[in-house]
């Protein structure tokens, strides 16, 4: 395993899905949401259908109707509309920072949903995760931000669907789940248009270059952090994820003017430390098991 390689790819991962943040969040100031979401779903759509046919990898096939993908699908949905928005809304660092809480997340749900065993140690490091995703949000007190909430949607979101993915036949590809998930995304952002009753604009040419950017960031950070997780040992390379909010925080201070208070600085602290106990404790686990079992 090629550690140091791993981590470079994670990081540069954890960069671009910063930049595509950044670039999404300056288009969202004169384009409609549901619009953006169409976008963003064309694009990664059409990206990695290119690579699954390159692959010799049929698209069309049962594979769309299997249990795991249509929830996975629904998930995607969930979670990139909830991120989107919380993006437009809220400052870019406050909703990063909430986002680092969807491992905590996963766990918990597999937990729940997948038999998986879970610790007092890590039920701990949930809950503290948890709080910390509080005092960022401060429900109730006079710096609430109400449409902080659809960071926590993504966060939700964004959880089931890598448990959705768990689940998913090995026979279905990476790609072809790719594909589907932002194909959703197109019938999604129309609905959404509708609903809100919103009319798509023209965009001009700086709009459809930093949407066009956004949309190669983003898919560049995909094939990187797929790549970062199969050179690199996962216990290694998994902790430099939470890389994303130092470049956030970097963005949102420099680019959009942002000056995240205490309460948000200490919320994403526990979070991010939560979160690496976790990961640390799972290795632990699985390492004594390995050494344990004949």
């Amino acid at each position: 395993m090629d550690n140091t390689r791993g981590i470079l790819l994670m990081v540069a991962a954890m960069a671009g899905f910063a930049i595509e943040d950044m670039f999404i969040k300056s288009v969202a100031e004169v384009m409609p949401i549901g619009q953006i979401i169409i976008a963003l779903g064309a694009g990664g759509a059409l990206a990695f259908a290119i690579v699954a046919i390159r692959k010799g990898d049929p698209l069309v096939s049962r594979d769309l109707l299997c249990t795991p993908v249509i929830l996975r699908n629904l998930a995607e949905i969930v979670g990139t509309i909830g991120f989107v928005t919380a993006i437009a809304l809220t400052p870019l660092s406050s909703a990063s920072a909430i986002i680092q809480a969807t491992p905590l997340v996963v766990t918990l749900g597999a937990a729940l949903f997948l038999g998986a065993e879970v610790g007092w140690r890590r039920w701990s490091a949930i809950i503290v995760g948890l709080i910390g995703v509080l005092i960022i949000i401060r429900p109730g007190l006079s710096g609430f931000e109400p449409a902080s909430l659809f960071a926590v949607q993504a966060v939700i979101g964004l959880a089931i669907r890598d448990l959705a993915t768990r689940a998913v036949p090995p026979g279905i590809s990476s790609v072809k789940l790719s594909a589907y998930g932002f194909a959703m995304l197109i019938p999604t952002g129309t609905v959404l248009l509708l609903v809100m009753e919103q009319s798509m604009v023209t965009p001009t040419p700086g709009v459809t270059a930093a949407l066009c950017a956004g949309i190669l960031v983003g898919v560049f950070a995909y094939y990187a952090i797929t790549a970062a997780m199969r050179v690199g040992e996962i216990a290694v390379v998994t902790p430099f994820r939470y890389t994303r909010l130092i470049f956030a925080l970097i963005i949102g201070v420099t680019v959009f003017n942002e000056r995240p208070d205490a309460w948000t600085l200490i919320g994403a602290a526990i979070i991010i430390a939560s979160g690496l106990y976790t990961l640390t404790r799972e290795h632990r686990l699985q390492r004594r098991s390995r050494q344990v079992s004949p």
